[in-house]
């Protein structure tokens, strides 16, 4: 039987749908994972796990899983002995401590001697331990928001991405824990065959990735004004010059970082460029 890696995700929620999107983009085809415990991919050596997302990081150190998709703050909380392999770029939140906005908050001190509730009181206790507060850590699941308002907990300390469900309960983010991500992490001893499997996973991710972060620039010019746009350009080496059927015209072709698009457009424009097109990029191989 053909060997197969086993990557354990999120069982339901947006976790799941962020990673089985990465794994399409990376042309792996799974079924959809509803109401299954396990699903195989139809071209491509892997098998899908569907676990709680607490769960994850003990089936990884177990070896049930070799390898796993979970945020960065459940990898921290759980403490478990799996190595990282790689951030994904999604799910992106933080951990942190609010308190009611009726609460006067002069800084990190006033949670000396407080109820804290949490999901999270491992990493919780290694923020007070570093900021040298003792406070009352009470482990609850669930709808920690609301341990305020019914005289639980003086504050939380949960997951915050947006801020909104802190808003509706009349909660303020007054502190950082930790800023975490998606990541991709995998046990500490996978068979060599294995680990070759999961090797080519990642340099499939690996271009995704790399894709999702650039763009395809396109742009006609005067021939007189390629050198100039060819030094504003921030592409990969040098960008491609062809001449058009139009005398004294040529296309310039190049892959720019997304972020530095608009850093440039004014100078591209200024210099002569026009007919700009720019365009996703699917996969991109360095």
């Amino acid at each position: 039987m053909e060997p197969r890696l086993k990557i354990a995700i999120q069982k339901s929620g947006r976790l799941q749908e962020d990673s089985l999107r990465l794994l399409r983009e990376c042309g792996i085809r799974v079924d959809d994972g509803k109401d299954q415990l396990r699903a195989q991919a139809r071209n491509f050596p892997l098998d899908l796990l569907y676990l709680r997302n607490s769960d994850i990081p003990q089936y990884i150190e177990d070896g049930v899983a070799h390898a796993g998709i979970l945020g960065e703050n459940t990898y921290l909380e759980k403490q478990k002995d799996i190595r990282s392999v790689i951030f994904l770029g999604f799910a992106k939140c933080r951990l942190s401590v609010a308190v009611s906005k009726a609460t006067e908050y002069p800084g990190v001190q006033w949670l000396q001697g407080k109820r804290i509730a949490t999901s999270y009181p491992n990493s919780l206790r290694a923020f007070l331990e570093k900021n040298h507060i003792e406070a009352e850590i009470h482990d609850i699941s669930g709808s920690v928001e609301i341990a305020p308002n019914i005289g639980l907990a003086d504050a939380i300390c949960d997951l915050v991405s947006s801020g909104s469900t802190l808003f509706q309960n009349g909660l303020e983010e007054k502190e950082v824990v930790l800023r975490s991500e998606a990541n991709l992490y995998a046990n500490k001893q996978l068979d060599p065959t294995i680990n070759g499997i999961l090797d080519k996973l990642i340099f499939r991710i690996q271009s995704v990735l790399e894709a999702r972060q650039h763009r395809y620039l396109l742009m006609n010019a005067p021939v007189g004004s390629v050198e100039r746009i060819t030094q504003i350009l921030p592409g990969m080496k040098s960008p491609t010059v062809m001449p058009l059927a139009v005398e004294g015209w040529c296309s310039i072709h190049t892959v720019i970082p997304e972020a530095r698009f608009w850093d440039i457009i004014d100078e591209l424009k200024a210099s002569g460029a026009q007919g700009i097109l720019i365009t996703p990029i699917e996969k991109m191989i360095l």
